[in-house]
Order: structure tokens, then sequence, then C-alpha cells
């Protein structure tokens, strides 16, 4: 729809350009065919590279832009817009050019220009909210040009969003409320509204939205915004029903693993408690949380902090039997500590943990002649 709009906007324009042997229907066989390279060029071949022809310059300016030639398109929208200043058309392809071309200040000043000129001018704003330095700003821009059109989802999402990044949440939801209303088959829209609907307490209006957003795709986001609207609800066969759903697709998480716990515990089954509050725990951690501790660890070293290096790598421990920790602690203990009788135990610890011979040869090497040494003296 967008390019044959475009196409015709196109046409009008070639009627209203003057020129002395132009092929109106070459023109427009480029133009249909997106082939706007040659079009440019072929205005180009036609018109002086110094004419002072709007018309003519924003013909050729727009087919360099929608080929890619940015720096020439902006060049001839320049000049259109020292001969014609204040052309808001002109200002936007300025803006969008500089957009693309990641010059975001610039784009910014065209677009300020333009409301300056129009100060009801809703793409202005909302492009202005993309550049938008922080949130006070992002939401100035948001908040005018939802005011101008309030139905439209685009702006609406991205308002709402900003109001749920400041902890806003009624005002997020009623943004979303508004535009929903205008169009009640947007699914996007209505998913976003429900972790808002929970936290201001709409559970009900949650599940009932769930369910009806399920039918159309089964989405982790809405059954985890159920779950949850189910556990306040006390409906907690429910929740444990829809959590356990996410378990079996393995995209459970730390919070819906805690949700299943709680809710077990509160139907009185125990053994499946104990166990999703294992589960919850072992999900909290990382993977990589021994190596952190071994890395502050060595730090601790370092700055020759040892009782701190000490409580790190044991800490380290608690997450995950790491021969490497062993080994450090089997050389604090040795080298810094001088307890030979702890060293030598952790350096037992770190061989019992077989270390891969070929990569550590050279630690392995050491802990057995260490030990070696310290059993000896």
């Amino acid at each position: 729809m967008k390019f044959w709009l475009s196409v015709g906007l196109i046409i009008f324009s070639i009627h209203h350009l003057v020129a002395q042997a132009i092929d109106k229907e070459r023109l427009l066989e480029y133009y249909e065919s997106q082939r706007y390279a040659d079009a440019a060029q072929y205005l180009q071949s036609i018109y002086p590279a110094d004419t002072k022809d709007t018309k003519v310059l924003t013909q050729i300016a727009y087919c360099q832009m929608m080929s890619g030639k940015f720096p020439e398109a902006e060049k001839n929208y320049l000049k259109v817009n020292t001969i014609e200043p204040n052309n808001v058309p002109v200002l936007f392809s300025l803006a969008g050019i500089n957009s693309r071309r990641g010059n975001k200040n610039k784009a910014n000043a065209y677009l300020l220009d333009i409301i300056r000129l129009d100060s009801l001018n809703f793409n202005a704003y909302r492009q202005l909210a993309g550049f938008g330095e922080n949130t006070g700003e992002r939401l100035k821009y948001l908040k005018k040009a939802n005011t101008l059109n309030t139905t439209d989802p685009d702006v609406a999402y991205d308002l709402s969003m900003t109001y749920r990044e400041l902890k806003q949440y009624q005002q997020a939801y009623d943004v979303l409320e508004t535009a929903i209303a205008a169009d009640t088959g947007n699914f996007t829209l209505q998913q976003a509204q429900l972790p808002l609907a929970n936290q201001l307490g709409k559970y009900t209006e949650v599940v009932e939205t769930g369910e009806k957003l399920l039918k159309e795709n089964s989405d982790v986001n809405v059954i985890n915004e159920m779950g949850q609207a189910y556990f306040y609800l006390k409906e907690y066969q429910k929740c444990a029903a829809v959590f356990k759903t996410l378990e079996d697709l393995g995209v459970q998480n730390e919070g819906t693993l805690y949700f299943m716990a709680l809710s077990y515990r509160e139907l009185k089954e125990f053994d499946k408690a104990e166990l999703y509050a294992k589960k919850t725990i072992d999900e909290g951690i990382s993977n990589h949380t021994a190596l952190y501790y071994t890395a502050l660890g060595g730090i601790y070293e370092q700055k020759k902090q040892f009782p701190n290096a000490l409580e790190a790598y044991k800490r380290g421990l608690t997450f995950d039997n790491s021969h490497s920790i062993y080994y450090r602690l089997g050389l604090l203990y040795d080298l810094n500590l001088k307890q030979a009788k702890n060293a030598v135990n952790y350096y037992n610890l770190y061989l019992k943990s077989k270390p891969d011979s070929g990569k550590e040869k050279e630690q392995v090497d050491y802990a057995k002649a260490r030990i070696t040494a310290l059993t000896k003296s």
C-alpha cells in the first residue's frame, strides 16, 4: 500500500517537472520497478547540475535516498532547504537520512525544526522519542505524541514501557487500555498489559486475558504472568500446573520455581515443596559462581590479604568442588599461611578431583612434589 502511494505521489510530481525532453514513461517505469538509481541518473542527465528547480532537486534527492546514496541525497535536499527553507517534508527527509547514517544529533535537530514549525506534528514527536538521551526525554516526547494520537499502537506501547520503567504502573496500564479499546485484536498490546495488571492486583483480568491469548499462541511470558495471577488468587494447584508446563518446556527460571515451591507448601505437599525450593536455589546459582570466587581469591592474594583469599576460595567450594580452588588453597596454605597439614590436605583433594593430566601436568607434578616434601618435613 505504501509503495503504490509513493508511486502515485511520484507520478504527480513527474507531471509537474518542467523539462525540455523528459521521457515521462521511461521515468515512471524506473519508479514502478524501484530502479531509483537509474531514475536519479536519468534526471541528472537532463537537468543541469546547478538547477534551482526545487521540484527537480526533490525528485533527484528522493531517488538517491531510495537507492541508498545518502550523501548525494542530503546534498540535494539541503539545496532545496536553502531555496525554500522550512519545508517540513524536506526536513523529514533530512532527519531520516541522518538517522540512517547514525548522525542522531543532526536528525534530532531537524525534527526539532519541524515541531517549531508545526507543534502538532505527531510523527516528529514520535521520532524524537527514539532519540531521547534519557527516560525523561523519551517520556516527554512520547506523552506529546500519545496526546496527539492516543490509539497509535507503537507510541502507546513505547510510552507504556517507559512508564513501567519508572514504576508508574497505573499510567502504563491506562495508556495501553485506551489503545486496546481502539484495536481489540492487538495481542501485542494485550500481552504488554498483563504484567501491569499483575502489578495492580488485577489478577482475574490477567487470567481471563491470558487464556484468550493462549488460544492464539502459546507464549512463555503469558504463561508466566498467568501463573503469578493464579498464585495471588490462591489457586495454588493451577499455579503449580501452569509453571510445570514451563519446566517441561525447559524454560523455567528462579521465579517460576519459587512460585511452585510456595504453591506446593500451601497445598501441604511438602515433599514437592522441598524439591522445588532446592531447584529454586540451584537455579539462582550461576554455573560460574565458583569461578568468580576463584578470581576474587586470586585478587586478595595479590594484595597479600591472605585471610580474605582463604574465605573467598572456601566460599567458592560451597558452589562447586572445583579442582582449581583445591590447588589454589594448597598453594595458599603452603606458601603464604605456612600450614603444612592443611596444604597437604588440599593438594590431595586436588589430585583426587582428577585434573586433566595433560593440560595440568605442571600443577599435578608440583602438588605431588609438595605433598612428598611437606610429609617428610
